[in-house]
């Protein structure tokens, strides 16, 4: 099993898309039995809040569906974990200050692994949830796509 968390801010926009976007992709290539997907929040501001409604309206036009309810990560987060990835700058310096040396090798930027290493901006800011849909897609498949090549679904 490989265990991922994806992380943002609050944890109703782009972790739940990445998550619910990775579980998307991973289902249709028959994968879905070799992970445990999850998200989480670096903060607590919208602890126990569903999906943001223009967040889940864009995965529904992409044919997404799923239920969350956004929480805030936590040092057994990173123990149980095998990757936590992250959506931007900030949340990799939040979350590498909670998993000190002891967790740090397991944090990665979602689109660390593109060919286009970039940040998710935030659509709740931006308003742009598409251009987040696309990112979070992009980023999911080339991780998936690095596990693959690195042999972690065969162990």
């Amino acid at each position: 099993m490989v265990r991922v968390t994806f992380v943002c801010l609050g944890n109703i926009c782009r972790s739940p898309m990445a998550e619910l976007i990775f579980k998307d992709i991973i289902a249709r290539e028959n994968l879905d039995d070799r992970f445990v997907v999850s998200s989480c929040a670096t903060s607590s501001y919208e602890v126990g809040n569903p999906v943001y409604p223009p967040a889940a309206r864009t995965l529904k036009a992409h044919g997404i569906t799923g239920e969350h309810r956004a929480r805030r990560i936590t040092r057994a987060d990173l123990a149980e974990n095998d990757f936590v990835l992250v959506m931007d700058s900030q949340n990799l310096a939040d979350v590498l200050s909670l998993a000190g040396e002891e967790y740090c090798g397991k944090v990665y930027k979602l689109c660390s692994f593109t060919s286009v290493p970039r940040d998710v901006s935030d659509p709740y800011y931006t308003r742009d949830f598409e251009r987040a849909f696309a990112d979070i897609t992009d980023g999911c498949r080339a991780f998936l796509g690095w596990l693959k090549a690195n042999n972690y679904l065969n162990q």
